[in-house]
Parts: C-alpha cells; sequence; structure tokens
C-alpha cells in the first residue's frame, strides 16, 4: 500500500505538469476550435528559457526563471498566433491544423539549429536545494513538494481570473459564442492573443517544472509531452479547464503507476490507450458536454 501511495504521488508530480500544457490547448480550443499542435514545442523553449535564464543570465531564483520563461513564451505564442493562426482564422479547420503542425516542426528544428539535437542538463542544483522527507514510509522531495504547489498555484490563479475578470468574462463569452461577443464590443482578436499568452505562459512553467524533475531538456520533449497532454485535455473534457488540471493528474497517476507494475516499455502507449477509451465511451471528456450548434 505504501508502495502504491509513493507513485500516486510521483505520478501526481508529473501529472502536475500535463496538467499545465493541457489547459494551453484546452483554453484555445475553447475559444477558436483549433488544437494547437505547436504547443509542446512552446513548452519545450519555455524549458529552454529557464535554462537560458539560469545559466547565461546568472538568475538562480526560482521563481524568476520561471517568471522570466512565461513572459518569453507569452510572447512567443502572440507571435504564432499571428502570423501563423490569424490570417487562416476565416479558413477551413484542416488549414489551420496543417499551420499548426508546420509551425510546431519549424520550433523544434529551429531549436535543433540553436542548441544542437543532444540532451542538455537543466540546472537543478543552482535553483533548488533537494532534500528527502520521509513520513510514514514514504519519501517525498521537497522539489515535488514545489512542483505540486506551484501549479496548483498557477491552476488556481487561472480559474480565478477566468471567473472573476473582466478580461475573463470575455475569454468565456468568446468561448460561447465569438460573433456574438464581438458584437457586444469586444475586441476578440485581443482576447485571442491573450489566450495564447496565457497558455503558453503555463506551459513554460510546466517546461521549467520538467526540467527541474528530470534535470535535462532536449529540442524534441515537446512532441511526446505535448501529445499526451492533448489526450489529458480530451480525457477532462477539451474546452473545459477543470477537465484539463483533472486529465493531466490523472495521466500522470496512471503512467507512474503502469511503469511502477513493471510496464515502462509501454509508457507512452498509457496516454493514447486512455484517449482511444474516452472517445469510444464519452467522446465529450469526463467534464466536457455536448454542445447543438445553431443553425
Amino acid at each position: 500500500m505504501t508502495e502504491i501511495i509513493q507513485q500516486v504521488i510521483n505520478g501526481i508530480t508529473l501529472g502536475s505538469t500535463y496538467a499545465l500544457i493541457a489547459l494551453g490547448y484546452t483554453m484555445v480550443y475553447g475559444i477558436i476550435q483549433l488544437i494547437n499542435f505547436a504547443h509542446g514545442e512552446i513548452f519545450m523553449f519555455g524549458a529552454f528559457a529557464g535554462l537560458f535564464i539560469v545559466t547565461v543570465l546568472g538568475i538562480t531564483n526560482l521563481y524568476l526563471a520561471i517568471l522570466g520563461a512565461m513572459l518569453f513564451s507569452m510572447l512567443l505564442g502572440i507571435v504564432i498566433e499571428f502570423i501563423a493562426y490569424r490570417p487562416l482564422r476565416g479558413s477551413s479547420r484542416l488549414s489551420a491544423l496543417i499551420s499548426a503542425i508546420g509551425v510546431s516542426i519549424f520550433l523544434s528544428s529551429l531549436m535543433v539549429l540553436i542548441r544542437g539535437a543532444n540532451v542538455t542538463s537543466f540546472p537543478t542544483q543552482e535553483l533548488f536545494e533537494l532534500k528527502n522527507i520521509e513520513f510514514m514510509g514514504l519519501s517525498i522531495s521537497n522539489l515535488q513538494i514545489a512542483i505540486i504547489l506551484i501549479s496548483a498555484g498557477l491552476m488556481l490563479g487561472l480559474e480565478l481570473f477566468v471567473k472573476y475578470t473582466k478580461t475573463g468574462r470575455a475569454m468565456r463569452a468568446s468561448s460561447q459564442d465569438v460573433d456574438a461577443t464581438a458584437l457586444m464590443g469586444v475586441n476578440v482578436n485581443s482576447i485571442i492573443s491573450i489566450t495564447f499568452a496565457i497558455g503558453s505562459g503555463l506551459a513554460a512553467a510546466g517546461g521549467v517544472l520538467w526540467g527541474l524533475n528530470f534535470s535535462s531538456i532536449h529540442p524534441y520533449m515537446g512532441l511526446m509531452a505535448g501529445l499526451k497532454a492533448f489526450a489529458a485535455a480530451v480525457l477532462g473534457g477539451i474546452g473545459s479547464i477543470p477537465g484539463a488540471m483533472f486529465g493531466g493528474i490523472f495521466l500522470g497517476v496512471a503512467e507512474t503507476l503502469g511503469i511502477a507494475s513493471g510496464l515502462s516499455k509501454y509508457k507512452d502507449a498509457f496516454a493514447f490507450t486512455i484517449l482511444i477509451i474516452v472517445l469510444l465511451f464519452r467522446p465529450t471528456g469526463l467534464f466536457g458536454r455536448k454542445i447543438s450548434k445553431k443553425v
């Protein structure tokens, strides 16, 4: 029983990162019905931005490193939306999807050109003094606690922002009906840019926390992490913020328990197996709801 609880804690740590990435997918889809497949690469760029802040700028404060990475990725998200997605907003979804895949390949190739394809060590020791806490037979590191608390704080902050701010209300209105929201005087373009910025910032925070947790990053890390986060968003209900949070945590726990049971070779398959099961039996996800379009 202790071993299971230990793996659940490890899974929540991993799942917190998936949840931060999944939020970007679900927020963007909720407003413009676009699956931003470049989102995993924004997560990767956020991790490298954190690395740059620590190793080049010499800033070893964890929270400043996360904040700097978030600001960089927020700007990157706005630029990507303006260049790659906004001109195609009136086009078919297939055109936007192809554009998203193109941006994803471009960003990963750009990072390979800048840093090379090799795995890079992340300066975990410089940012965080690791300690293990023994409690009732469990071994929990203070880093795990920090990752869970930081992720929870960011997710709670997003939930409060969306529910209780003017911009958040505009985002919720846009997710219901973009055209009607525009007729009410809301600058929909700005709301969409803000949505991309927030989602990208959360992904960057996830990238830094990922680097802290695994002590290494590489230019292709966004591919699999992004696909798993997408599966988490679909599991929770694409377009649902609480659903993305739950889906990420659930996926992290399921993956960790699978590895602990001796199925480490198939750890990347768990996310997609869960995705297939959800699509078969509940296509709207656990927290999603079916919406009838008006003709």
